[in-house]
């Protein structure tokens, strides 16, 4: 198994149907661990990061965490596997710029993965198709277990598990849901569900997370803060009140726009799939966008011949790392722009 493998089909948690898939894409838990007896990565000298680096590959490898598991050590791989990796949400956008000594394990399923020397020394995080917090949940902490038998982590009997961020000191969770909110964002609603989320400490993001933008109506919705709250708070309040309130206004949103928008619905969704069934050339914002109202009109039984985990599939598959994958060369824009428009045509079955 190699990086390689995985630029092909899209990764399990965005293939797979999960609870309320109509509007949620995909659910992770994160957990962030620091090594005792060491500075946080910020204050490490380079002899240390080596050192930590080496030491948690070979515990990591050694902990029979999956039946396959991959590592990649960053520096050694080229600019476009890394961006790969941060396309398919193994890495995040900061692990991919390998400016000192950083690595990844990730299961061959895709759905478990610790990023080594990212900000904390350790970041387990798990993927599911959907709201499925909980099964997340339970695979991080799995993980979490069994590396502590081999690792001695960084606790204080006072306020938990120390982090590089205040924020995530405590439990050092974090759990987010990737959301769909087309209909918030046509009905005018979404900023007022964006100062919603503030109010309750909760961050709203970008497709890949701090600092990008919610490009195809995409949301990452994720908790702030871990201190003074336990693992089972924090899901329950998210995964169980959260969530399902920025579902429900989602949905009913939609139902608005069938009842009494219905013309300008049915517009926005089949120029969509008019424009990514026949165009011979598509931009990636453009794509993203475009999916956003065709996977707008699947959800709402409009389009009845194309399924959702199709439209998930194209979200990613048609970034510029797995393009250029695809092509087996470096393609520049205009040859990206090509490649993607016949890439959707023929998923899409035109």
């Amino acid at each position: 198994m190699n990086v390689e493998n995985l630029s092909g089909e899209a990764s399990g948690w965005l293939r797979d149907d999960g609870p309320e898939n109509d509007v949620v894409l995909s659910s992770r838990v994160r957990l962030a661990r620091n090594l005792a007896g060491y500075p946080f990565l910020t204050g490490a000298s380079g002899h240390q990061q080596n050192e930590l680096l080496s030491r948690c590959q070979q515990r990591i490898l050694d902990a029979n965490l999956s039946p396959q598991i991959l590592w990649v050590d960053l520096p050694q791989s080229s600019r476009l596997d890394r961006q790969l990796l941060a396309e398919r949400h193994i890495i995040s956008q900061q692990h991919s710029q390998a400016d000192h000594p950083r690595g990844v394990a990730v299961s061959s399923d895709e759905n478990m993965a610790i990023m080594v020397n990212e900000e904390d020394h350790l970041r387990i995080q798990s993927l599911r198709s959907g709201l499925e917090l909980e099964s997340a949940y339970m695979v991080a902490d799995e993980v979490d277990n069994r590396l502590e038998q081999v690792l001695e982590f960084a606790y204080s009997s006072r306020f938990g598990y120390l982090t590089a961020c205040p924020t995530n000191v405590g439990t050092g969770i974090r759990v987010s849901v990737m959301l769909h909110l087309p209909g918030l964002k046509l009905t005018g609603e979404i900023e007022k569900v964006r100062r919603s989320a503030k109010d309750m400490h909760l961050a709203v993001r970008g497709f890949y997370g701090e600092g990008t933008e919610a490009m195809g109506d995409l949301f990452q919705v994720s908790n702030q803060t871990t201190l003074g709250r336990n693992e089972e708070q924090v899901l329950e309040d998210f995964g169980a009140v959260v969530i399902p309130q920025m579902i429900e206004y989602e949905r009913a949103a939609r139902q608005a726009l069938q009842a009494k928008r219905s013309a300008v619905l049915d517009d926005k969704v089949f120029r969509a799939l008019g424009t990514l069934t026949h165009a011979r050339l598509l931009g990636g914002e453009d794509a993203l966008h475009l999916l956003s109202y065709a996977r707008l009109g699947v959800a709402l039984g409009r389009i009845s011949d194309i399924d959702l985990s199709t439209i998930n599939e194209l979200y990613l598959l048609t970034q510029p790392a797995h393009l250029q994958k695809m092509a087996g060369e470096p393609l520049d824009e205009p040859e990206r722009r090509e490649l993607r428009a016949r890439f959707v045509r023929q998923r899409l079955g035109t």
